[in-house]
């Protein structure tokens, strides 16, 4: 028998923002447990954007890049009769922020500036603007979803 459900830890708020979407994401971009590090990146991430971006608040760029990159749809494997179908999927909305994160992470760590608070900026502001890897990303998974749009009656 399976275990049960893990239950949902309550984040709390950063100093500096009062967010919660903010730790989530920081806890993301943590490495090795160094929290104090990440924390600083970000902010640093965030001071950078603001001196680029002055009509809107560090915070609201983030939010609206987030929801840029935060995927609606998705495919997932299911074998029916011998064969692998990828049948598409809405996501949840706790996953779409999760996915939405960690892409945008994981194509700021790909980047060629210098330090990792220029690649999460850059990476932020690219997707604030609707382009870079990230928001790519996202755009393949919805392609997908709607290439296999045909075998979405298999979907229970």
């Amino acid at each position: 028998m399976r275990k049960k459900r893990a239950k949902k830890r309550l984040l709390t708020a950063d100093p500096k923002f009062g967010s919660t979407l903010v730790t989530r994401f920081v806890n993301n971009l943590m490495l090795d447990g160094r929290k104090n590090t990440a924390f600083k990146v970000f902010y640093d991430a965030m001071d950078t954007i603001s001196e680029k971006i002055t009509e809107e608040t560090p915070i609201q760029v983030f939010e609206k890049s987030l929801e840029n990159v935060m995927p609606n749809v998705e495919v997932r494997s299911r074998r029916i009769g011998g064969a692998t179908f990828q049948i598409p999927h809405p996501v949840r909305e706790d996953r779409r922020v999760s996915l939405g994160m960690k892409w945008m992470i994981g194509f700021a760590r790909k980047r060629n500036e210098k330090t990792m608070q220029q690649k999460l900026s850059s990476e932020i502001l690219a997707a604030y603007k609707e382009e870079g890897a990230a928001f790519k990303k996202k755009q393949d998974t919805h392609k997908m979803a709607e290439a296999n749009k045909a075998f979405s009656h298999f979907r229970f």
